[in-house]
């Protein structure tokens, strides 16, 4: 058991002490705001994407579309985010639309700043191939589902629609996935030289992922007034959510690697994109700012819960 504990720890500890580490350094003004909004940029524009093309590239794909696993993972977040809505509605009174960003703060998982670093940890290089298919379709399947929602009685409307198209088409992550997978397929990979300065960059990912979200839980912190709601979408975020893809994955015919990372994927902390969703709008931006800060800080526990469960470390 001791054993067990301290494998688990040697993987949740030194991943969320970077993260204490960047909150640390906004703190004591080690780091200005200024830098912390160029680190999270480099990370999501060129460090992360570098990483997902020489992984895919790489790496060998499946030869049939994963069902299964997709299914596992998307039924378990859409369970959280219509529970979510419903207390929003229910408990808290909260409109409609608040009640959407609630669900989707519940839904919609931090992976790249935690669940890229954690989860290839935990599982090293066997577990980088499910990963990635799953943040590839992970962002377009929940933005789509919560902007429909948001839009709600006004409609969808072709702008909106042409919007959030180029959005996507234009998201570093989802170009990095799709450039190694085409990599993969065609067989061109990089070698010599830009082969090492891809391996470079990707090389940072990892630790500058998690710095950056340190010096952004700094910035945003947690608003006192939606204390409440936030609890609730984090309990659903950490625990409500892996729970279901847990239940999921022994339904569905999967590699055990797969069924961890789907599981390990749903127990990340909400995402930084319900706060972004919530700006947008200009509506729940208190609750969703909150389940960001404190999904984060419960996860270094709940995530070693749901290591010891899939037996990894």
């Amino acid at each position: 058991m001791l054993s067990t504990l301290s494998d688990i720890a040697v993987i949740v500890l030194p991943v969320f002490g970077m993260v204490a580490v960047g909150y640390l350094a906004a703190k004591v003004k080690l780091v200005s705001e200024r830098a912390s909004d160029g680190l999270a940029e480099f990370v999501f524009s060129l460090a992360v994407p570098a990483l997902i093309f020489k992984t895919l590239s790489e790496s060998s794909l499946p030869e049939a579309q994963p069902w299964g696993y997709w299914i596992s993972y998307f039924a378990g977040a859409f369970f959280a985010f219509g529970l979510a809505m419903l207390a929003a509605r229910k408990l808290f009174g909260r409109s409609p639309q608040e009640a959407v960003i609630h669900g989707f703060a519940a839904g919609q998982a931090n992976t790249v700043f935690v669940g890229v670093p954690l989860i290839l940890k935990a599982y090293g290089p066997e577990g980088a191939v499910p990963l990635f298919l799953l943040i590839a379709i992970h962002l377009p399947v929940m933005l789509v589902a919560a902007t429909v929602l948001m839009e709600g009685s006004a409609g969808f409307s072709r702008a909106t629609a042409m919007k959030l198209v180029k959005a996507l088409a234009l998201n570093p992550i989802l170009i990095g996935i799709y450039a190694g997978a085409l990599g993969r397929v065609l067989g061109i990979q990089a070698t010599g030289i830009p082969k090492q300065m891809v391996d470079l960059i990707a090389a940072a990912a990892t630790p500058c992922a998690l710095i950056s979200l340190g010096l952004s839980l700094k910035r945003y912190g947690m608003s006192g007034g939606d204390l409440a709601p936030s609890a609730l979408i984090s309990g659903l975020k950490l625990l409500v959510h892996p729970a279901a893809v847990y239940a999921l994955t022994l339904l569905f015919p999967m590699p055990a690697v797969w069924a961890g990372v789907a599981v390990l994927f749903a127990a990340m902390p909400s995402g930084i994109n319900g706060y972004l969703l919530a700006q947008r709008y200009g509506i729940g931006v208190g609750a969703s700012t909150s389940a960001v800060s404190m999904s984060t800080g419960l996860a270094v526990f709940t995530v070693a819960l749901w290591l010891y469960v899939l037996g990894v470390g």
